[in-house]
């Protein structure tokens, strides 16, 4: 049988419970993916100053095939997106910048040097995201940024996240549809500090400079985000998240929570229904953490779908901007963006295709009984064919499949790079 008979016939599995599934496949169509680029050049950017990755991030492995090129860097991109179900986004860093081999500095850095990207996403017709990029420079090399002592770096920084908000501004009304620009930063101390406070107190105020400057949210949103430790960091950093939530809340940002950012033991699907009670918008960046912030490629794990089902109970899917943060050189770069992205999109399919309605009123009533035997046997429901048939549907390999093409692409293009 084909994708379609096979679809029909899971199609009345769900209907039996009510689920509409032509519905839950149009508002799966509705949703994009904010696709990280660096994940196809390992965070090297196209700076022609040349600088080491710094801020507590790491990229292991060395696959051959890595772009070395915005050319090379977008022809890779489109191929992973080709492979992918839906319409979806691109997010850039500021170190992704062409400048036309002129060294820029980041304070410097404009929207023409990204006419490139945006004339890419218009014949694509899909919509960019951006980031400052606060880290992998000499003004970041003690590990403070907008929370720096020295007036004279703080201040550069400041500037370079001014622009990267111009710019996030340009690709809002360039493309149509708003650019999230999202602001992290790599400030902490490596061991216990005695003083906590100051430190914020300059992130804070750096903060009200960066958004004192009027950027029509038309086109440009605004988020901030936190992390609990990292290299170099671990006893402590400014930008935690208790200081980010109460300052987006306060100031009407965006909190962005980041999957790899916190504690192992926490997860992040718990916050988001008590974030989006007290704001209408919330953004992710979803990874896979093993251990640490170690950035894995997003698998179909339990987390991923807790945070999809947690975003769909709660009828969030217009409030939630869903972006990729990931990077493993250990395996072809191009399928670790089709693997991630299209789990993604399978846990939102998987939670789409869940009786929530009929679920909340069975914890209303106290039945936990039905409850849990109904979440577990809905495991093994066959929302597969349905993935298969929407991937289909939207001229995309289904299965596997896709691997095929991939492999194709790393003979007669990847394996002829230097």
């Amino acid at each position: 049988m084909g994708a379609r008979e096979n679809y029909e016939i899971a199609r009345k599995s769900y209907e039996n419970w009510g689920i509409d599934v032509e519905k839950a496949i149009e508002q799966l169509e509705n949703v994009s993916i904010s696709i990280h680029c660096w994940q196809g050049d390992d965070i090297e950017g196209f700076e022609v100053t040349k600088r080491e990755l710094s801020g507590g991030i790491d990229v292991t492995g060395n696959y051959p095939g890595k772009a070395g090129t915005p050319e090379e860097l977008r022809a890779d991109l489109e191929k992973a997106l080709s492979l992918i179900p839906g319409k979806h986004r691109v997010n850039l860093h500021a170190i992704y910048a062409e400048t036309d081999g002129e060294a820029v500095e980041r304070d410097q850095i404009e929207p023409g040097h990204f006419k490139n990207w945006v004339d890419w996403a218009k014949r694509l017709e899909i919509g960019l995201d951006f980031n400052p990029t606060l880290f992998a420079h000499e003004k970041a090399s003690d590990g403070l940024t907008l929370a720096h002592p020295d007036k004279e770096i703080r201040d550069f920084w400041i500037r370079h996240c001014i622009q990267c908000r111009r710019i996030g501004e340009y690709f809002g009304k360039e493309l149509g549809t708003p650019a999230l620009t999202n602001i992290w930063i790599p400030d902490g101390y490596k061991d216990i500090p005695s003083d906590r406070l100051t430190p914020r107190k300059r992130l804070k105020e750096s903060l009200d400079q960066i958004f004192a400057v009027n950027i029509d949210e038309k086109y440009n949103i605004d988020s901030v985000e936190s992390k609990l430790f990292g290299i170099g960091s671990e006893a402590y950093v400014v930008g935690s998240h208790e200081f980010y939530l109460a300052y987006a809340l306060t100031n009407d940002k965006v909190c962005l929570l980041d999957t790899g950012h916190f504690h192992p033991t926490e997860a992040v699907s718990n916050k988001i229904s008590s974030i989006l009670l007290f704001s209408d918008k919330l953004a992710l960046h979803i990874s896979r953490p093993v251990r640490w912030d170690s950035d894995h490629v997003v698998i179909f794990d339990d987390e991923l779908r807790e945070i999809a089902l947690e975003i769909v109970r709660n009828d969030a899917l217009t409030k939630v901007r869903i972006g990729l943060d990931f990077f493993d050189a250990s395996i072809n770069r191009i399928a670790a963006w089709v693997i991630g992205t299209r789990n993604l999109l399978k846990a939102l399919l998987y939670a789409l295709l869940m009786p929530n309605k009929y679920l909340k009123k069975l914890q209303e009533k106290g039945n936990f009984t039905d409850r849990l035997a109904l979440m577990e046997e809905f495991k093994t429901y066959p929302f597969g064919a349905i993935w298969d048939y929407y991937c289909e549907k939207n001229h995309v390999p289904t299965g596997e499949s896709w691997l095929d093409e991939v492999k194709i692409y790393e003979k007669e293009v990847l394996s002829k790079r230097n």
